[in-house]
C-alpha cells in the first residue's frame, strides 16, 4: 500500500483520520482558499467531481491560509462558503499549512513526491494540484493557474 493512504490528515472537526479511504481511486488533491483570485476554480473542480467520481475519482480540497490570509475562516464557514457559492459535495478537510515546519504530513509528502518548478519543493499558492493514481502514486502536479479543465484529460486517461 502507498505511504499516502496512511498519512495523517483532520477532517473539518478536528478528528484524526487518513486517506485510506481513498485507496484505489483517482485523486486530484487541492490546497484551496476562499479569498483568493484562483476560487473561482472550486467550480471547475465539482465539475471535475461531477465528471469523474461514477468512475472512482475524487477531488480532496486543503484549506490553507498561509497564502494573503486568504482563507480565514473556521471549518463551518469554509464548508458553508463552497456549499452555498459553487456547490461543492468533494471531501474538504480541516484547515492545514502546506509550507514551513508546521506543513502537514500530506503536503511534505506530496511536495517531495511532485516537485514544482526547478525543482522547488514549496507550495507557491493557493490552488496547486497534485494527481494521484488509483495506487497512490503521485503522478503531476500542476500550478495554481492550470485550470481543473485542462486537467480532464490526464484524469481520464487514469480512470
Amino acid at each position: 500500500m502507498s505511504r499516502l493512504y496512511t498519512l495523517p490528515v483532520q477532517a473539518p472537526d478536528g478528528s484524526k483520520t487518513s486517506l485510506q479511504p481513498f485507496a484505489g481511486k483517482v485523486l486530484l488533491i487541492v490546497n484551496v482558499a476562499s479569498k483568493c483570485g484562483f476560487t473561482p476554480q472550486y467550480a471547475g473542480l465539482q465539475a471535475l467531481q461531477d465528471r469523474y467520481a461514477a468512475q472512482g475519482f475524487s477531488v480532496l480540497g486543503f484549506p490553507c491560509n498561509q497564502f494573503g490570509a486568504q482563507e480565514p475562516g473556521d471549518a463551518e464557514e469554509i464548508a458553508n462558503f463552497c456549499s452555498l457559492t459553487y456547490d461543492v459535495s468533494f471531501p474538504l478537510f480541516a484547515k492545514i499549512d502546506v509550507n514551513g515546519d508546521g506543513a502537514a504530513p500530506l503536503y511534505r509528502y506530496l511536495e517531495h513526491e511532485a516537485p514544482g518548478l526547478l525543482g522547488s519543493e514549496a507550495i507557491k499558492w493557493n490552488f496547486t494540484k497534485f494527481l494521484i493514481d488509483r495506487s497512490g502514486k503521485v503522478v503531476k502536479r500542476y500550478a495554481p493557474q492550470t485550470k481543473p479543465e485542462d486537467i480532464a484529460a490526464d484524469i481520464a486517461a487514469l480512470l
